[in-house]
């Protein structure tokens, strides 16, 4: 069985039981799972792949909660850049609508690439339109490509315009047919082991795109098999309404009746949660993925994180879809996660180690995981290092672990998934690099010329 020596980082912080934070600090890994953890001089001296971390911050691995990875062909789209969300959806859904399987193939390989590149080794995809014989399949062959652990949740639209829903007809699927496809993929690819790679989620895309019945049966099916749940919650304003217009009660009272609450669970956005939601949310053990520069960027509010974390609800972070955060990156988002609830709440409202938190255990908590998010005996040999000498940190040698919130954002030196290097002084190493940039490129400017 393969080992791995992680040595020398100049503080390895290894979000345990007791948040130490290591000077000196090393790990020992074998198989892709940790075995030691402490200083270099209390751990092994050799292993079959030395890596010397020397002038960087060695983290667990950070864990994205939320993501549309297609949508990183439609970045700044002009005429969704100053939308709100209803006025984005309906702006982008045409441009969606003429993807393809190569589409989620390739927006998959990037989106993941760049999150590797930022420090990530898990990350969440929520991909809810199949239009041209797209299938999860194709985002789950490139995720495997890529090497990052990755929960793929199959995503549907049911109610089209034509029966009041906010997406075209042509994206809608059948709900049985739904249904059967959510069987296949997880039948297929969902792994229920611990540091399993891939699982597979059920995830009705929002209250206004599927019925009731449908977000009822999912939620049965996912339970029957045991797999996680994941759908978009009080997003916005708008969203509240339509809740309270279409079903009498608000957001959380909703999923609640439709048995969408729960540690199966986990619901993104939640910026207009009220006390008595986050309550429910906190006694079912239901998680939420907060994605701060979404919901800045479609000018949805701030999601009540402090009052979330205070009544002990399992928070995570996502970057949510390209198109409306137009970045992946997770240092990002836990920055401004940071600075908006000190905007909101004043003061030390988050600080730099909690939001850095939020980014790794806060993540696995969100995701159901106690595999990952931590560096621990036990653990997986998920590990993200930033190197203290790029210009980001110049200055912060004050407090090496804080600076990765406040300062930057930078980008990872090293990330290391599985105990398998994916990336490598910066690059992802997993995949050709710029071949899959090209190809990229090629598709989101035919997307473009058609768009014309």
């Amino acid at each position: 069985m393969p080992t791995l020596l992680i040595r020398r980082a100049d503080v390895l912080v290894t979000m345990d039981d007791g948040r130490r934070e290591i000077a000196d600090g090393a790990l020992f890994a074998r198989d892709g799972v940790i075995e030691q953890v402490g200083t270099t001089a209390e751990l092994p001296q050799t292993a079959d792949r030395v890596i010397d971390m020397a002038g960087r911050v060695v983290t667990p691995g950070l864990v994205n909660t939320h993501h549309h990875l297609y949508q990183n062909l439609t970045r700044v789209v002009p005429a969704a850049q100053d939308a709100l969300l209803f006025g984005w959806l309906k702006t982008l859904y045409p441009i969606w609508g003429r993807m393809g399987p190569e589409h989620i193939r390739a927006s998959t390989t990037i989106g993941l690439m760049e999150l590797a590149e930022t420090g990530c080794t898990t990350s969440s995809d929520h991909l809810y339109m199949f239009p041209n014989g797209a299938r999860l399949d194709d985002s789950i062959e490139a995720a495997t490509g890529i090497g990052l652990r990755f929960h793929a949740t199959r995503g549907s639209m049911s109610i089209g315009e034509s029966k009041g829903g906010l997406p075209p007809d042509a994206l809608v699927e059948d709900e049985a047919a739904i249904l059967r496809d959510c069987r296949r993929v997880i039948e297929t690819f969902h792994d229920p082991s611990r540091f399993a790679m891939v699982r597979v989620g059920v995830a009705p895309c929002s209250p206004f795109s599927v019925s009731r019945e449908l977000m009822r049966d999912s939620a049965e099916l996912a339970r029957s098999y045991g797999v996680g749940m994941h759908t978009h919650l009080a997003e916005n304003v708008e969203d509240v309404a339509y809740s309270l217009e279409r079903f009498g009660v608000r957001p959380g009272a909703y999923a609640e009746a439709l048995g969408w609450c729960g540690p199966d669970v986990w619901h993104a956005h939640c910026v207009q949660l009220d006390a008595e939601e986050i309550g429910l949310f906190a006694r079912s053990g239901t998680g939420v993925a907060h994605c701060p520069c979404s919901n800045m960027r479609l000018g949805s509010g701030v999601a009540p994180v402090r009052e979330m974390m205070a009544a002990g609800v399992s928070v995570g972070l996502g970057v949510d879809g390209s198109a409306s955060n137009d970045s992946g990156h997770m240092l990002a988002e836990a920055r401004q996660a940071l600075l908006l609830q000190r905007v909101a709440k004043g003061g030390a409202a988050l600080t730099a180690r909690q939001a850095l938190e939020l980014a790794t255990l806060g993540g696995a908590k969100a995701l159901g995981r106690d595999d990952i998010g931590a560096l621990a005996p036990g653990k997986a040999a998920d590990v993200s290092a930033f190197d203290l000498s790029d210009v980001a940190f110049a200055g912060a040698q004050w407090d090496p672990v804080a600076a990765l919130v406040f300062c930057g954002p930078a980008r990872a030196d090293l990330t290391v998934v599985n105990g398998r290097v994916v990336v490598e002084r910066g690059r992802c190493v997993t995949v050709d690099r710029e071949m899959a940039l090209e190809r990229h490129a090629a598709l989101a400017r035919a997307l473009i010329h058609d768009s014309h």
